[in-house]
């Protein structure tokens, strides 16, 4: 068994890497393609989720980071700065920690789940919390970083969708060839830009024979795309995607027409019951991941999937990152009783 070597060595070839970009990885990448037998049976085809909660900071965040801030440090930049409700933060500072760089994020106060600011914390981030929203943090940060010697490893950096674009060849390197369709949550809309990217890059070279339908799906309350507008006060429940103006909306809409897919949203309703059937399966994901399980099901109730397609659900957070929002909607607290024998049998015969 060979140990896994991060994105920057394992698909070299595929990525803007040199001579002088420096080796930097916490073994991103490589996270899991599992079958869910129920959403299979469900939809009548066959459906893999691709955990993006495994890497190493808990999200697809990840594999972009690790490229954007390998570039940053080739390039000479003494820090890097990104706005973030969340995940974003926590994977920049991590790969700045492990660079030796300080890593500056700005975030919209009382807007990111509490276990992803607490990674961004523990990095040793310097952390500034705006009362805003992401849209406003982002442009601030754009702004700022012309007069300041800092790289910006938003998803506007290039190199950011180059790393991402790693998760489309572990999908069909597991299948062996591409999927007929992919579903995925869209914020910002840099990961299913980044997705079908890598998608081309692999049937250019005829790796693959077919492309996927790109499927993205916002929450109803930050539906930029759908609507055809920014949104300036984006709301839902998954704060991963709660972003009313997404910086990489032509490059989301491009890869959706291009590849014969769809832009739709779902309700933060339809979301939780996502949100309860992957648990269901053994896997927990974050709010926001639950937008691409919830678009599958939307589109199978209008009769768009064809029987036995071979479908990809992206997960792209872990569960771990938004603990209070599984609470919430699990909506079930632990039995507290007496420390007796009697009691904990009596107890456990009745949850039977």
């Amino acid at each position: 068994m060979q140990a896994w070597k991060g994105l920057l060595e394992e698909y070299r070839e595929w990525l803007p890497v040199t001579e002088r970009t420096p080796h930097l990885t916490l073994c991103e990448g490589n996270t899991p393609l599992i079958y869910s037998n129920q959403l299979s049976d469900r939809v009548r085809a066959n459906v893999y989720l691709k955990y993006e909660g495994l890497n190493p900071t808990g999200s697809f965040k990840d594999r972009g980071m690790v490229l954007a801030v390998a570039k940053a440090l080739e390039e000479g930049s003494q820090a890097v700065i990104c706005a973030s409700t969340g995940n974003t933060s926590a994977s920049a500072s991590a790969y700045a920690a492990r660079s030796g760089i300080p890593s500056l994020i700005v975030i919209p106060h009382g807007y990111v789940a509490l276990g992803k600011l607490a990674q961004a914390l523990i990095y040793g981030a310097r952390v500034l919390a705006i009362r805003g929203n992401f849209d406003q943090a982002l442009q601030f940060v754009r702004e700022s970083a012309e007069h300041l010697p800092v790289t910006v490893v938003n998803s506007v950096n290039p190199y950011r969708l180059d790393g991402q674009q790693t998760g489309a060849f572990e999908v069909c390197d597991a299948l062996g060839e591409s999927p007929d369709r992919l579903c995925i949550p869209v914020g910002n809309a840099g990961n299913i830009s980044a997705y079908w990217k890598g998608f081309k890059a692999y049937h250019e070279k005829n790796v693959t024979s077919f492309l996927p339908k790109m499927c993205g799906f916002e929450a109803e309350g930050a539906a930029a795309l759908v609507r055809g507008q920014a949104i300036s006060n984006p709301e839902t429940f998954a704060t991963a995607i709660r972003i009313g103006n997404p910086a990489s909306a032509h490059l989301a809409m491009a890869a959706v027409h291009e590849s014969g897919g769809c832009i739709d949203s779902v309700t933060d309703d339809e979301i939780r019951e996502a949100y309860r059937l992957i648990a269901a399966e053994g896997i927990f994901a974050e709010p926001a991941s639950a937008a691409s399980v919830a678009g599958l099901l939307k589109l199978y109730q209008k009769g768009d999937i064809r029987r036995d397609e071979t479908i990809v659900c992206i997960l792209t957070g872990n569960g771990l990152k938004d603990p209070d929002s599984a609470v919430e909607t699990a909506a079930i607290e632990p039995l507290v009783i007496d420390a007796s024998l009697e009691h904990v049998t009596a107890a456990l015969e009745h949850m039977l």
